[in-house]
């Protein structure tokens, strides 16, 4: 009896708190504010806080990703299934700088977040096999997409036509974190230290809550003159970001119920839906 009554209140405890997909749509929502302000700032009337609120959502997002690569069944899978829109997403990116198909006042989406993903869960995976003592594919799988911008630098220019084929590959098959606008390298760093403290949760919402104030708060404070504490909550606050931790917190270890393929989709259709609109918008009142 005593054995049951333990069962129950474990079984409660998990169904306090947000699940995995409640924090994804919670995601979603805060990235679509982000979003709307980012594709129409230019109308001068979409409230900045629509992005102050947005800093949460990346955060979010790559929490989940941590989670998704860490219980999935299916490794392999989960990461083609992020890797394949993360290279139709590039490549559309390619052609909309190369073919003069950015809006006219020179904004074009560089929206590659998934691509980010896609290399840290290649990392993440590296660090898994050695943790196995799997040691050659696990520092292949950690040192090859980490020195990848490095070698397409030295490389690049040294072969004719060199560049061109750099930035198809980068926008394809082979993301440069070092290149890579949205996400990129310190993300990649975080979703490191977040993923080998996923066993501890306070340790691994401590990390990143610290890691995103250095970054973002005290590095811009101490380095550039201009940044002052008032540009923290007007212009500069990218640290912003680090109020995701209250959420992560409240994660219960819990999947929950919700739809997949939306989660995988939502990101891309929302982006050219808005980018579109916003081209439309600028013709309209330009």
């Amino acid at each position: 009896m005593d054995q049951t009554i333990e069962q129950t209140m474990n079984q409660t405890r998990k169904q306090k708190g947000l699940t995995g997909f409640q924090l994804k749509y919670i995601a979603m929502a805060l990235m679509v504010l982000d979003h709307i302000h980012y594709f129409f700032e230019f109308t001068g009337k979409i409230p900045i806080w629509f992005s102050m609120l947005g800093r949460l959502s990346a955060p979010l997002f790559l929490f989940c990703l941590i989670e998704g690569f860490t219980h999935t069944h299916n490794r392999k899978k989960y990461f083609i299934q992020i890797y394949s829109i993360a290279i139709i997403m590039g490549l559309i990116q390619f052609l909309i700088l190369n073919f003069g198909l950015r809006r006219p006042d020179g904004f074009y989406p560089q929206n590659q977040m998934l691509a980010t993903f896609s290399i840290l869960i290649v990392i993440l995976q590296g660090i898994d096999w050695c943790a196995k003592k799997q040691w050659a594919k696990g520092l292949l799988a950690i040192i090859i997409p980490s020195i990848l911008p490095y070698l397409a630098i030295k490389f690049g220019g040294m072969i004719p036509g060199g560049w061109i084929t750099v930035n198809i590959l980068h926008f394809t098959i082979l993301p440069l974190h070092a290149w890579i606008m949205d996400g990129g390298t310190y993300f990649i760093l975080q979703g490191i230290l977040m993923y080998l403290l996923r066993r501890h949760r306070k340790w691994q919402v401590s990390v990143f809550v610290i890691t995103n104030v250095i970054l973002y708060a005290i590095i811009p404070m101490v380095t550039i003159p201009d940044i002052t504490i008032t540009l923290l909550f007007t212009k500069a606050f990218e640290w912003m970001g680090s109020l995701a931790a209250i959420l992560m917190l409240l994660y219960n270890g819990e999947r929950g119920k919700g739809n997949k393929k939306l989660c995988y989709w939502f990101y891309p259709v929302h982006i050219y839906v808005l980018c579109g609109l916003s081209y439309l918008l600028y013709f309209l009142i330009r």
